[in-house]
């Protein structure tokens, strides 16, 4: 399984965001971070909107900042409600030309492999990707200002 890039891109808005904590990022600032074009950022953060990970407004004062508390947002959760195909292997879908399907094992072998996967992802919140220890680090990388926010995470 691969996660798909929309994901990974989801996955660094959101850090971005929370980085921020309480100040309002804008998709420009995201896009120039992270060298990753407006017009794929605005797909992303349009989705996570609906979904409910982000608050966003357009226009001149637009912008974005997390809807929910970082420790509440669940990676696993996440991953579920961006990845549109979790099918490892063709006969995942029911379908396909492996004459094997109906007696292989394989199946039931990835299945577990992907229950693991998300049993690990579930154990993770966008919090803990924000370790303390690592966000002064992560905010220069990124090019951001220094924070002074009483509520940054």
């Amino acid at each position: 399984m691969r996660i798909t890039l929309y994901t990974d891109y989801s996955l660094r808005v959101l850090l971005f965001v929370a980085l921020k904590g309480d100040q309002i990022s804008t998709i420009g600032e995201i896009a120039e971070a992270y060298g990753i074009s407006k017009n794929h950022l605005r797909k992303v953060v349009h989705e996570l909107s609906t979904k409910g990970y982000l608050a966003a407004s357009r226009g001149k004062n637009g912008g974005m900042y997390l809807k929910r508390d970082p420790a509440q947002i669940n990676i696993g959760a996440l991953v579920r409600d961006l990845e549109q195909d979790l099918k490892i292997v063709e006969c995942f879908a029911g379908e396909g030309n492996c004459v094997l399907t109906p007696a292989c094992e394989l199946k039931k072998v990835f299945a577990r492999a992907l229950q693991a996967f998300f049993e690990c992802l579930d154990k993770y919140t966008l919090a803990d990707l924000l370790p303390a220890e690592n966000r002064p680090q992560m905010i220069r990388l990124l090019g951001m200002e220094p924070l002074h926010s009483a509520h940054s995470v």
